[in-house]
Parts: structure tokens; C-alpha cells; sequence
């Protein structure tokens, strides 16, 4: 059965889709809500994006374990529903003149941990939804229109920022969550509530979850690598906005447009992952994906206003592109091996170690942006990108043309 006619899927889609959008109107929003409004310093900007993603260090085991014990449906409503009541908190406050740094703190970490459950359950519960068979092509459309969110949210948030302030462009944000929550609550899939060993203590799952991807040869090599990805690509987040407003002097609908011209590269990639694994194989694609779009992030240093806005664009884009590219080979792979009573907490363990690094990016950028400053903390960030791959270049997946449906433990 097509995806295109599979009414569950197409709930899902929509749902992450128009979430996505307002995440990203709101990513932007937030920092220049900062920096422009609350004068916030490079330390402060690191502190943001550590919030952030803070979640996945503090909730992501216990989350996945969790997430094998219920069904995820109502979980994941229930996190857009704690999202879209935190992001709704911003614009009165700033209205009346009480907003502060500490409450886009708060608002950015309670929504973190929400979006921990509702990413680790949307991941667990597709192969529900579609199959295994419909993983790659699931996978893809999904990642298609999360690069289409990187792109149209930044012009777009950019575009209300400038027109109606950045603490009225959070609002966007919020009502996005009620709309995925609506279709969410329209699907028909039935989930099945897993079966549990009472004695099984909540440290004891989450203890195999993570023996299961670190002793697994091809997964342990990937959340290396992409672990090591997104720690660059947190310093990278902590000193991107700071950078075009404070150093090249651009207003926030300049730097939306540039940041949307670099998350391009997303959308191309995501509709051309099919491609690249038609051609070269899951396992080729996981390795050489990054290593050839990795280089171009060196140029993220050059930009200039006026037209040298163009290479921070390119070496945005070129990052974008590499990675949904990588994600939809590796994510579907992931799905695909892992028996379905660990799929929570293996995706949980994953999150834990791959997006727990983007906090700690965070702060590291933010810290190296106030010693060595902004543009060379961009070159730290790009040179870091070049070389995440080595951790897969280095395993078995560069002999393998196409990924096994089980792999011994090691």
C-alpha cells in the first residue's frame, strides 16, 4: 500500500509536519528574542540551546523505558499539549513587560523533556504505522518536510519577527502543537500495550537499552559519529544567530532568509536520500554521506555582509543536506533491526547520547564565543563537522553496500 494513500501515516506527516514549522519559526525567534530584545551575551546564547536539548540528558533512558511500557499515541499528544502551554506563557509576559532570560530558560526545558516523549514515541510507533517495509520511504517523507520546516520556518520567523516582534512569533509556535495534537488524536492505529516483566526494575531496562546500541557493531559506530556531529553542531547553534545579528549587523529578516537558504540543502536531501541509497546502499550512504558534504562547512567562516552572506548559506546547506541524507539511511536502519519490545529504549539510549552532545556543544560554543570569538568559533564548529565521520569510516559499515536485518552483539 502507497504511503500517499495510508490514512494513519498521512495523520502522523501532518501532524510532525506543521509542529516542525512552528519548532523552527520558534528556534529562531527565541535566540533573537534574546539577543535583540534581552541583550543576551554569547555564554547566555550557549545556555539556550543547552536548555534546549538539556532534556535528552536529564529524561531520555528513563523516557524510553517508559515509552516500551505504554502506548505512545497519548503520550505524544499529551507532550504537544505541555508544549504548546509553555510556549503560550511568552507572548503575555512580554506584553506586560515581566519577561525574562530565565523564563525562556524554563519554557526552552520543560519543552524539551516534552519533546524527548513525543520524539522517542513518533520514532517507536511508525514502524506501527507502516511496516517494516515502509520504514525507508516513511523515514524519507518524514525527514522531507522536517527540511522543508528548516527551511520555510526561518523565513518565516524572521519575516514576523520583523513585522510583529519575536515574543508574538513564539505564539505560532504554541498553536502549531494544538494543530498536531488534533491530528494525532484522528488516527485509528491500535497499539498494543507491551508486555512487562513486573520484576524488571526502571534501571534494569534502561541498562539493556543502552547494552543493546553500544554493543551492536554497526550502531554503536553511528551514534559516534552523529553524536559527534551534533556536539559541533551545538557550538555551531550557540553562536549562528550572534553571529549575523551582532557581527555582520543583519536584521532578523535577513538572517531568517539566510538561515532558510542554508536549510535548502535539507529539503534536496531528503528528496534525493532514495537516490543515494538505490545507488550506493545503506551502509555506503551512512559512511560517505558526511564525508563529502562535511568539507564545505569550512567556508562558514568567510561570510561578509552584502554578498558574502552567500558562503555562511553554502556551508549551511552543504550541513543540512549531508545530514538528512545520513538520518534517513541510519535512522531507517536503526527501526529496521531492533525487535520491537526495545525500540523505545534503544531509540531513548540513542537520543540520550546523540542529542545530549548538543547541550554540551552549547555551552563549549558559547564559552569559546566569548574567549576566541564568534566567527573563529564557526571555524571550531566546521573543522568538528569535517571529522565526525572518521568514527564510521573506521567501522564495518564502510564494507558494507547494504545493512543486515540482525547483526551479533560484540
Amino acid at each position: 500500500m502507497s504511503l500517499w494513500r495510508h490514512r494513519d501515516f498521512l495523520l502522523l506527516w501532518a501532524g510532525e509536519t506543521v509542529s516542525q514549522v512552528g519548532t523552527m519559526v520558534s528556534h529562531l525567534a527565541l535566540p533573537l528574542l534574546a539577543a535583540t530584545s534581552l541583550g543576551a551575551t554569547a555564554w547566555e546564547m550557549g545556555l539556550l540551546v543547552a536548555a534546549e536539548r538539556g532534556a535528552f540528558l536529564l529524561v531520555g533512558l528513563p523516557a524510553g523505558v517508559l515509552m516500551d511500557r505504554v502506548r505512545r499515541r497519548p503520550v505524544m499528544i499529551a507532550a504537544d499539549l505541555v508544549r504548546f502551554a509553555l510556549f503560550a506563557s511568552i507572548p503575555p509576559a512580554w506584553a506586560f513587560g515581566v519577561l525574562t532570560f530565565a523564563q525562556l530558560l524554563v519554557v526552552a526545558l520543560l519543552a524539551g523533556v516534552a519533546t524527548v516523549f513525543f520524539d522517542v514515541g513518533y520514532q517507536s510507533v511508525l514502524p506501527a504505522v507502516v511496516g517494516r517495509a515502509g520504514l525507508v520511504d516513511g523515514n524519507a517523507k518524514l525527514e522531507s518536510t522536517r527540511a522543508a520546516a528548516e527551511t520555510a520556518g526561518p523565513a518565516l520567523g524572521g519575516g514576523l519577527v520583523q513585522l510583529v516582534g519575536a515574543a508574538a512569533a513564539v505564539l505560532l509556535d504554541a498553536v502549531t502543537y494544538l494543530v498536531s495534537a488534533a491530528f494525532l488524536l484522528r488516527m485509528r492505529t491500535r497499539e498494543a500495550v507491551p508486555a512487562r516483566d513486573p520484576a524488571r526494575s526502571l534501571r534494569a531496562e534502561m541498562a539493556e537499552g543502552m547494552r543493546y546500541v553500544l554493543g551492536h557493531p554497526l550502531l554503536r559506530p553511528i551514534t559516534l559519529c552523529t553524536g559527534t556531529a551534533n556536539l559541533f553542531g551545538g557550538v555551531l547553534a550557540a553562536v549562528s544567530v550572534l553571529f549575523l545579528a551582532r557581527e555582520l549587523s543583519q536584521p532578523p529578516a535577513v538572517i531568517g532568509l539566510v538561515l532558510a537558504a542554508g536549510s535548502a540543502g535539507g529539503v534536496l536531501g531528503a528528496l534525493t536520500s532514495g537516490r543515494w541509497i538505490r545507488v550506493l546502499g545503506q551502509g555506503r550512504t551512512v559512511v560517505i554521506s558526511l564525508l563529502v558534504t562535511g568539507p564545505v562547512a569550512l567556508v562558514l567562516p568567510l561570510a561578509t555582509p552584502g554578498a558574502g552572506l552567500g558562503w555562511f548559506a553554502l556551508g549551511m546547506a552543504a550541513v543540512a543536506y549531508g545530514g538528512v541524507v545520513y538520518n534517513v539511511a541510519q535512522v531507517s536502519f536503526r527501526q529496521a533491526v531492533t525487535p520491537d519490545r526495545l525500540l523505545g529504549r534503544m531509540n531513548a539510549s540513542i537520543r540520550f547520547l546523540v542529542w545530549g552532545t548538543i547541550p554540551l556543544g552549547g555551552l563549549l560554543g558559547g564559552a569559546l564565543g566569548e574567549l576566541l570569538g564568534l566567527r573563529a568559533t564557526l571555524l571550531i564548529a566546521a573543522v568538528g563537522t569535517v571529522l565526525s565521520p572518521v568514527w564510521v569510516v573506521a567501522s564495518p559499515l564502510r564494507r558494507l553496500r547494504d545493512l543486515p536485518d540482525a547483526v551479533p552483539q560484540t
